[in-house]
């Protein structure tokens, strides 16, 4: 086997995947995180930002072509090889659907398809290479850009299926006592949004709300805490930022190469998910999966509270910056330096070599 293949083989390539994609969830979702709620209560005074609001909520849905071109720039592959499987990714994806000979967007599509698609598409560009001469342009296109599009619009029903076994789990856990229920549910988004499935897809499916949303998102909360507080002493400030501003998906690489990661995640969101259900935080079936991003999660809950602005308010902050951040504190403290369970090297943000 050849020094080339070796690199290009197995875990190489699963890394090289997973930093595409952690990559370009960053690059297609960090605009509308940051700005959305903003650009929503700015829409309320000008009319211009309802427009802008418009711009960065358009600019998500361009998330599977951006994951599929950072995949293939992975790859070293050239300028039309690149977007051909980016062009793939987003047939596969399943962001869009057809209603009555239209297509619409309907979101960002399934991720983990997504990058299997894209996958394939690499795979089929670079056993073709250059062998079809000068009808590359014309072939290549078809064979891994349609062909690989096709294949993945093939098995997205049944990659689907994942992310409604996970959430059929977690829908059983809304039948028990409420303490129990907020942990078990804020345990399980904080280590969904660390991966490839989608814990909005999770939520607007099996239509959470109430408590379990609000421990929802309580647990999300957990986890970008968590992930701030082990990134700060081993990653830019960039990184750290972006993570704590709503890109926790860009540590799904860190989640397979160490799994160990997802203990000090549970732990926090443990304790803040039992705060979640001291306090009653609630929320809605499209608020649920976002934790602070954008401020989704807080200003929601703020609103099922009875009481003055001013006590909802300093609940809201409590329940979602205080007590997860206090958590993840203690709880990287124990395991880091006391017990030496992990080491700070679990949460570099991770590239392909």
């Amino acid at each position: 086997m050849s020094e080339n293949e070796t690199k290009l083989s197995g875990k190489v390539f699963l890394n090289r995947v997973l930093a595409g994609t952690a990559t370009g969830i960053v690059v297609g979702l960090i605009p509308n995180a940051i700005l959305g709620e903003l650009f929503k209560f700015l829409g309320t005074k000008m009319d211009i930002f309802i427009s802008l609001l418009h711009v960065v909520q358009g600019f998500q849905y361009s998330v599977p072509i951006i994951v599929g071109v950072l995949i293939a720039m992975q790859f070293k592959l050239n300028p039309m090889q690149t977007i051909i499987v980016g062009a793939a990714a987003l047939v596969g994806s399943g962001a869009y659907v057809i209603n009555e000979g239209a297509f619409m967007l309907v979101g960002i599509g399934d991720l983990i398809n997504t990058m299997l698609t894209a996958s394939l598409a690499v795979i089929l560009v670079m056993a073709i290479g250059n062998k079809l001469g000068s009808m590359t342009i014309l072939l290549l296109p078809i064979l891994a850009g349609a062909g690989a599009g096709a294949v993945g619009s093939f098995t997205l029903p049944y990659v689907k299926m994942i992310t409604s076994t996970i959430g059929s789990l977690i829908n059983s856990f809304t039948e028990l006592q409420p303490i129990l229920m907020s942990i078990l549910i804020a345990i399980s988004f904080s280590i969904i949004i660390i991966s490839p499935i989608s814990t909005v897809a999770i939520a607007t499916a099996i239509g959470l709300s109430g408590l379990a949303s609000g421990a929802a998102n309580i647990g999300v909360c957990a986890a970008a805490a968590s992930l701030v507080v082990g990134s700060m002493k081993v990653n830019s400030i960039g990184v750290t930022s972006s993570v704590g501003l709503g890109a926790m998906k860009m540590m799904m690489p860190n989640l397979i190469k160490h799994p160990i990661i997802v203990l000090p995640l549970a732990i926090s969101a443990t304790i803040s998910g039992i705060f979640a259900a001291i306090f009653n935080i609630r929320g809605t079936p499209f608020s649920a999966g976002f934790g602070f991003s954008g401020l989704v999660g807080p200003i929601n809950a703020i609103k099922f509270m009875e009481g003055s602005t001013i006590a909802n308010f300093g609940v809201a902050v409590l329940a979602f910056f205080v007590i997860p951040f206090a958590s993840a504190l203690l709880v990287d403290f124990v395991l880091c330096k006391v017990l030496k369970v992990y080491d700070k090297d679990i949460f570099k943000f991770f590239t392909a070599k």
